[in-house]
């Protein structure tokens, strides 16, 4: 009992980290159809803002919260102006803009390691103690990460349905060319997209940090880990890709208890495969239907 405990909790922990980020990265897909390369630079983008503005500026930790959103917002406005803008009605877009991405996620790389260099950093940000839970230990700082996605993801579905923003996005990721002749500016789409889910890979980043260590490349495996989630779950899935968290949060982690840390990953690219031979399209995704 005490063991499935730990899985349990250490399974909704990474879960909420992971659940995050793939819901930045899926809402970007889904509306403009293209893979943002730039999403694990501007995760440590965050995690390093709201590191400087505890330590260097003395900010209260949750002025220094939202700091770190209002960044990584403007790191994805600054995106869409230099590279998606440009880019937009002109052929090839989606693979360009791919290519686009990865430049600027090196350049977000070597900007973080220019100023802080290149040794791992702690996050003050965080929460001492725990709850004891008959023989495990859950540290308050996992149930804080837990409730904090959770807040989010309900803001996230909550902006979606209901605001008139929201409803621009959906149709604008449904069909395209049908919302533009609704007369709906999809260009303003776009950097309201990026630059949503610049602020929430910037929260995952900070979310990351204070479990782990901050560093110029922490991006990297949480970025890959949140385009697999997105496969399974259906590209451009947002629903789906939340799900598909907290479902392979717990998997890998039951995997790494059973079997050991290093087969963690393995096991998820294995159902990676499993999971597309079995729905082509994703669990959660519907058959790709071509925009007018």
């Amino acid at each position: 009992m005490d063991s499935l405990t730990q899985i349990v909790a250490s399974g909704l922990t990474v879960g909420a980290m992971y659940a995050v980020s793939t819901v930045a990265l899926s809402l970007v897909w889904g509306a403009l159809n293209v893979l943002n390369m730039g999403q694990g630079a501007m995760l440590a983008v965050g995690g390093y803002i709201a590191y400087t503005a505890v330590t260097a500026f003395g900010l209260p930790i949750p002025i220094a919260i939202v700091a770190a959103a209002g960044v990584g917002a403007l790191v994805g406005a600054v995106l869409y102006f230099l590279v998606v803008k440009l880019m937009i009605g002109k052929d090839g877009f989606e693979t360009n803009v791919i290519i686009a991405t990865f430049g600027f996620a090196l350049i977000l790389e070597n900007l973080v390691l220019r100023l802080y260099g290149a040794y791992p950093l702690r996050q003050p940000i965080g929460l001492d103690g725990g709850w004891h839970i008959g023989a495990v230990h859950v540290p308050y700082q996992n149930i804080l990460l837990v409730l904090v996605s959770a807040v989010l993801m309900t803001v996230v579905a909550y902006a979606l349905k209901s605001t008139r923003t929201g409803r621009a996005i959906r149709a604008t990721a449904q069909n395209r060319g049908a919302t533009e002749l609704m007369g709906v500016r999809v260009s303003k789409i776009f950097l309201q997209v990026l630059m949503i889910g610049g602020g929430l890979a910037a929260i995952s980043g900070i979310m990351l940090s204070t479990i782990t260590t901050l560093a110029p490349t922490m991006g990297y495996d949480p970025m890959l880990k949140a385009f697999i989630i997105c496969v399974i779950a259906g590209l451009g899935n947002i629903y789906g890709a939340l799900i598909a968290s907290f479902v392979l949060g717990l998997f890998e982690v039951s995997v790494q208890f059973l079997f050991g840390v290093r087969f963690g990953f393995p096991a998820l690219l294995l159902l990676v495969i499993s999971a597309l031979i079995w729905k082509p399209f994703g669990v959660f995704g519907r058959r790709k239907t071509d925009r007018l």
